[in-house]
C-alpha cells in the first residue's frame, strides 16, 4: 500500500497524458450530441460550433452553393466556394463539409493550411500541380489529372496550381464543418489591424530588407 502511495502521483500523471493524447487522436470536429443541430448563425451566443435553431426544414440541409463555376478573375486566378455550415446550417456538429475550387488557366489556390481538417480533393476537370509540405520539411508533390484524387493532411501547408491551357475545377471534402483557411502570404503580409506583422520580424525571417517587406505588404493592401 506505501508503495501504491508514493506511486499514485506518476500514475495520475501517465493517465492524464494518456487522455490528452487520446483526444488528440480525434482528427475531426467533436462527436455530437443528438440528431441535429441546425445552426442558428444570428445567435449572438458565443461557443465552440452554432447554437442550435428551434425549428427547422430541410432547407437547412440542402444548397446548390457549388452547383456551378466561380469567378476566376481575380489576383490568383482562382475561387474557392464553401459548402460547409455558414452556407448549410445543418451541417452544425456533423463534422463533414465540402467546397469548389475553380482555377483559370494558371490559377493557383496559393500555399494555405487547414488547422481543423484534412482535405481530399476530386479533380472535376482539368489537370493540377498539387502538393504539401510535411513537418520535416518534405514537399509531396504530383500532376493529378480528371477523376483523380489526392489528399492533404490536417495542418499542413499545401497548394494546387493550373499549368494548363484550359480552366479546371475539384470538389474538396473535409472532416469539419468548417475547417478554417490561413493563406501564408495573407496571413503574414496583411495581418490586421495596421500595421501588422511587424516589419522586422518578416524582413529577418525571409532574409530580405525591411524596404522589400513594405513592397510585398503594399500588394496585398486591401483595393478601395
Amino acid at each position: 500500500m506505501a508503495v501504491f502511495r508514493k506511486m499514485f502521483p506518476l500514475i495520475m500523471v501517465i493517465m492524464a497524458l494518456l487522455a490528452i493524447n487520446s483526444d488528440k487522436a480525434c482528427a475531426g470536429d467533436p462527436d455530437m450530441l443528438q440528431d441535429v443541430c441546425v445552426a442558428d448563425l444570428t445567435s449572438t451566443v458565443k461557443l465552440n460550433g452554432f447554437p442550435c435553431k428551434n425549428m427547422f426544414s430541410a432547407a437547412d440541409f440542402s444548397s446548390m452553393v457549388i452547383s456551378k463555376p466561380g469567378a476566376t478573375n481575380n489576383t490568383f486566378g482562382s475561387l474557392v466556394t464553401g459548402a460547409n455550415v455558414m452556407a448549410i446550417p445543418g451541417l452544425n456538429t456533423l463534422g463533414v463539409s465540402m467546397a469548389r475550387i475553380d482555377y483559370a488557366p494558371g490559377g493557383i489556390n496559393p500555399p494555405h493550411l487547414h488547422p481543423r481538417a484534412t482535405e481530399m480533393i476530386y479533380v472535376l476537370q482539368g489537370e493540377l500541380d498539387v502538393g504539401f509540405i510535411t513537418t520535416a520539411n518534405v514537399l509531396v508533390a504530383k500532376h493529378i489529372v480528371q477523376g483523380e484524387v489526392f489528399v492533404f493532411p490536417r495542418g499542413l501547408i499545401h497548394f494546387q496550381k493550373n499549368n494548363g491551357h484550359m480552366p479546371a475545377a475539384v470538389i474538396a471534402g473535409f472532416n469539419s464543418q468548417l475547417a478554417g483557411t490561413q493563406s501564408i502570404a495573407t496571413t503574414l503580409f496583411a495581418a490586421t489591424p495596421a500595421p501588422g506583422v511587424p516589419n522586422d520580424i518578416l524582413a529577418q525571417a525571409f532574409q530580405i530588407g525591411t524596404m522589400q517587406v513594405q513592397q510585398i505588404k503594399a500588394k496585398f493592401a486591401p483595393r478601395n
